[in-house]
Parts: structure tokens; C-alpha cells; sequence
């Protein structure tokens, strides 16, 4: 199968874009935990503001679709992922595969001594709208990395309260 939904789409997707950012938090928790809890696709909705996240297709796990939709007034975002590698409890790689969105992204849940565990959450996406898309990923970056990282350590508040998974 060709196109977007099809191998080769999805191929070109994984390609690394020239957008690219990453967020980090510690959480007081062991990584088995976490890594859970991060792949507990539709709690992101608990922690991700703005955004409500399923799974579309599978089960979760590698070969399915998940879908986030971040909404801000009449304005949407859809994000389709296909996860395509799981190593739990240490890593899962997507690859954002919608029409807007699109390039690959990895979790990582490194172990830490005393029960801790860091975060990782890096992206590398293709920046839509050519040159003008070049220019405007500098001025959308900062935002981005910011709201993921207060993402974030939301998320590690859960964890380490009971709240996730």
C-alpha cells in the first residue's frame, strides 16, 4: 500500500523533519510505573491541556493508531500516531503520520537510583508550508517545547500522587 495510511507514507514520515524538540522531567517513581502510565494513551487527556487522546486502531501497543486532538476555541489539531516500537519499560517510538503533522517521536523511561525514573519525550517534525514553515518553526518552538515540558511535570505530579496509571 502506497500513500499516506500505506507503507510507503508512513516511511516518509519516519523520516526526521527539521523541527525538533525535546522535554525532560524526573518522576519519583520506578520506570515500570512510568512507563505505564505514559503509554496509558487516553489518560494523556488527564495531563496533555487541550488535548483528548485514543486509540483509534490496536490495542496500544506497537502497530497502532493513536489520535490526539488538541482543541483551543473553534480551532482543532488532529495528531495521528502509529507507534511502531515498543521496549517497555524503557522506550516506545511513534510516528506521526496525519496530513499536518508528521514526522518521528520516541519516549524514553531511563531508571534512576532510588526508585526515580527521567523522562524523555523527543520529536522531529516536518515542518509544513516550505519556506514559510522554516521561518515560523522558530517563533512555534518555544511554545511547543514549553507546554510540553508543563505537560510533563503534570504528568510526574500524577504519578508520584497515585493519580496514573
Amino acid at each position: 500500500m502506497t500513500g499516506p495510511e500505506g507503507a510507503d507514507g508512513l516511511r516518509e514520515a519516519a523520516r526526521k523533519g527539521a523541527g525538533e524538540f525535546t522535554a525532560t522531567v524526573i518522576v519519583d517513581a520506578p520506570a515500570d510505573r512510568v512507563f505505564a502510565a505514559l503509554t496509558d494513551w487516553e489518560r494523556q487527556s488527564d495531563w496533555i491541556p487541550l488535548t483528548t487522546v485514543r486509540v483509534v486502531e490496536g490495542d496500544g501497543g506497537e502497530g497502532s493508531l493513536v489520535e490526539a486532538v488538541t482543541t483551543l476555541g473553534p480551532a482543532a489539531l488532529r495528531d495521528e500516531m502509529r507507534v511502531v516500537r515498543v521496549d517497555a519499560p524503557y522506550e516506545v517510538g511513534v510516528v506521526h503520520c496525519g496530513k499536518l503533522l508528521r514526522g518521528p517521536g520516541v519516549l524514553r523511561c531511563t531508571p534512576l537510583a532510588r526508585d526515580r525514573t527521567q523522562v524523555v519525550w523527543h520529536e522531529w517534525f516536518h515542518l509544513p508550508g516550505g519556506a514559510a514553515g522554516r521561518v515560523a518553526w522558530p517563533l512555534l518552538w518555544p511554545g511547543s517545547k514549553a507546554s510540553l515540558t508543563l505537560a510533563l511535570k503534570r504528568f510526574a505530579r500524577m504519578v508520584e500522587q497515585g493519580r496514573l496509571p
